[in-house]
């Protein structure tokens, strides 16, 4: 029985031997803990952001403003405003239309078709030019003589012969469907003068003779362009009138009704106005006197370039 106790007590003293060990580890651990807490809660104070829930941002604070966009100039509304201002004196009646090539923006201003008189010479010379080059011909020097006369001197003679080269009405119409003119129907027989238009179809042939997008050649262009800034002297009427300087080329077309003794006065062409250049077509009737007509003509061609230029 003794024995067996100091066998007991003999195995019990290693126990006894780890308890300082074990209290050793346990303060060392204890005192790490502690150290660890005091750094934590140092840190914090000493630091408030950290310690504070993290700020949510606003969705307003990162959405920026979107830029208001400019309102659309309505070109059309204001071609009215300023041919409300044009004195349109007793049966006389216009329509006019501008083109801005560079911005492509334009406005018309009527709709009704009118008597060409002799803005046609333009189309006529337009259509014997595309004829040409789909035979892979240049123009005779017999056609250039006509041409010139026709359009530098409007001489009527020369227009009569050229008329009848393009097959009259029949080519011009012809030549026309392929401008892009809808609007415009070649007069009966001879009577070339009496062709109808309208001022937006004069704008898409002004754009065949001015503009890259064209079924005329270069060289073509060029070619009536020229002829136009040649213009007779007694002849630079129109809408030059709406021309800041020298820079136009135009062709004028007046002509008298024999049956009301009224007066039929057109003009169209390119003039430099501002910071560009414009096309320009008015087309007009009922005027008492060409001199009315001229002056109706120029009043409608300085007040619609003024919409694309006033302000610019």
């Amino acid at each position: 029985m003794e024995s067996s106790r100091a066998a007991r007590r003999h195995r019990a003293r290693p126990a006894s031997r780890r308890r300082p060990v074990l209290l050793a580890v346990l303060a060392v651990v204890v005192t790490a803990c502690g150290a660890a807490y005091v750094k934590t809660h140092d840190d914090a104070r000493a630091s408030p952001v950290s310690s504070a829930p993290a700020a949510t941002s606003s969705p307003a604070a990162h959405t920026q403003e979107e830029p208001v966009p400019e309102p659309e100039v309505d070109l059309t509304a204001l071609l009215k405003t300023a041919m409300d201002a044009v004195d349109v004196p007793g049966d006389a009646a216009v329509s006019v239309g501008v083109l801005d090539p560079a911005s492509g923006d334009s406005a018309v201003y009527g709709e009704a078709a009118f008597d060409t008189a002799s803005v046609v010479k333009v189309d006529i010379l337009a259509a014997l030019l595309l004829q040409a080059q789909d035979a892979g011909r240049t123009l005779t020097a017999q056609e250039k003589a006509y041409a010139a006369l026709m359009i530098e001197n409007s001489d009527n003679d020369s227009a009569t012969a050229l008329w009848n080269t393009i097959g009259q009405a029949e080519g011009l119409d012809a030549a026309n469907e392929r401008f892009g003119m809808t609007s415009t129907e070649g007069g009966e027989g001879a009577l070339w003068g009496l062709t109808q238009t309208t001022a937006a179809d004069q704008l898409a042939l002004l754009q065949q003779v001015f503009g890259e997008d064209s079924k005329l050649s270069e060289a073509s262009r060029e070619y009536v362009r020229k002829l136009m800034s040649q213009i007779e002297a007694d002849q630079r009427w129109g809408v030059s009138a709406a021309a800041q300087g020298t820079q136009w080329a135009l062709k004028n077309g007046w002509l008298p009704r024999s049956t009301t003794g009224l007066w039929d006065v057109n003009s169209i062409g390119r003039v430099t106005a501002g910071d560009g250049s414009y096309l320009i077509a008015v087309l007009s009737d009922g005027n008492a006197s060409m001199a009315a007509g001229v002056t109706l003509v120029e009043d409608t061609a300085r007040a619609a370039v003024g919409v694309f230029t006033d302000g610019s």
